[in-house]
């Protein structure tokens, strides 16, 4: 049954090879049609600020990857490439291909390769903080600790245990929302309480942490050898806006302006003092920026 509210949108769940939850959000039916593609940890509750104000002028979709949100992931691998598969049978069977993809962290990562392998599917990408490779740098030392762990057989799998079995849900959305450079007390009550109820509507939650550390993993490995993700990149036709927060501890900027280098066609935004999901913590300057660039390429974009 779909549920339905006027500020976050219908829930629906369709089968694509195994349950995905997503969120319509509505919009003109003669708009651009937009999906929303959330990073490692996060879910359709990440652009309840932002998709609201993209629904004037889009159709917004927003999905819940297998093994977040609320897509249990059941006995489905879910590294990076089987969710670009995913993300493929929801643009094809749920969207209505083309769609313009708007990724965040792996999110990004995903709609890359997803352009790259599918154009035919995507007619544009806005990467928000997108997980990219860059010139080697010191990591923030608490993401640096947090990701080896997740990178240990066994040793993620008990770590995340232990997170959860010591920390309330009240504790561990906060505790995400200030390693993403986010202030939990500026965003909206209804934020937190969502992202809360999630957590504890979440059934199978050691298959949901086995979904994650799947997720992570193969997110390390791309970008250890990140020679095929480069090759996915330099593929891409479409217009791309990047954007990119100076202060996001998980992507370091010098990777995002590396990027914005080797793709002087790209449009590149970056954010002073913003963390790694802008959407959150600016929506309203996100919005500006995504409507203003719909604007501005739709000419290249009908042409694609």
């Amino acid at each position: 049954m779909d549920e339905r509210s006027e500020d976050f949108g219908t829930s629906r769940t369709v089968d694509l090879g195994g349950p995905v939850h997503y969120v319509d959000f509505g919009g003109p039916a003669e708009a651009p049609t937009v999906v929303l593609v959330h990073g490692l940890g996060g879910s359709h509750l990440n652009w309840d600020l932002l998709a609201p104000l993209l629904r004037p002028h889009a159709r917004v979709l927003a999905l819940d990857l297998p093994g977040f949100g609320r897509s249990e992931p059941g006995d489905r691998r879910t590294t990076v490439h089987d969710n670009v598969q995913v993300l493929d049978r929801f643009l094809t069977e749920v969207a209505g291909a083309p769609a313009v993809l708007v990724g965040n962290s792996m999110g990004g990562m995903i709609s890359i390769l997803q352009a790259a392998a599918s154009p035919a599917t995507v007619d544009g990408l806005v990467l928000l903080d997108a997980a990219v490779p860059g010139p080697r740098r010191a990591l923030d030392p608490l993401v640096a600790l947090t990701f080896a762990l997740y990178a240990v057989p066994l040793l993620g799998e008990r770590f995340l245990w232990l997170r959860r079995q010591r920390s309330t849900p009240l504790r561990q959305v906060r505790d995400v929302l200030r390693l993403c450079g986010v202030d939990p007390d500026a965003l909206p009550a209804h934020t937190i309480d969502r992202s809360i109820a999630l957590i504890e509507q979440r059934r199978d939650v050691p298959a949901m942490d086995k979904a994650f550390l799947s997720a992570a993993r193969s997110l390390l490995k791309l970008l250890a050898d990140p020679r095929g993700y480069r090759r996915a990149m330099a593929s891409i036709e479409v217009p791309v806006l990047l954007v990119q927060g100076d202060r996001d501890r998980l992507v370091p900027v010098a990777a995002a302006r590396d990027v914005a280098r080797r793709h002087p066609a790209w449009q590149y935004l970056e954010l002073p003092g913003v963390g790694h999901v802008p959407q959150l913590q600016v929506p309203d300057r996100i919005a500006v920026a995504i409507l203003g660039w719909l604007d501005e390429t739709a000419a290249a974009r009908a042409a694609g």
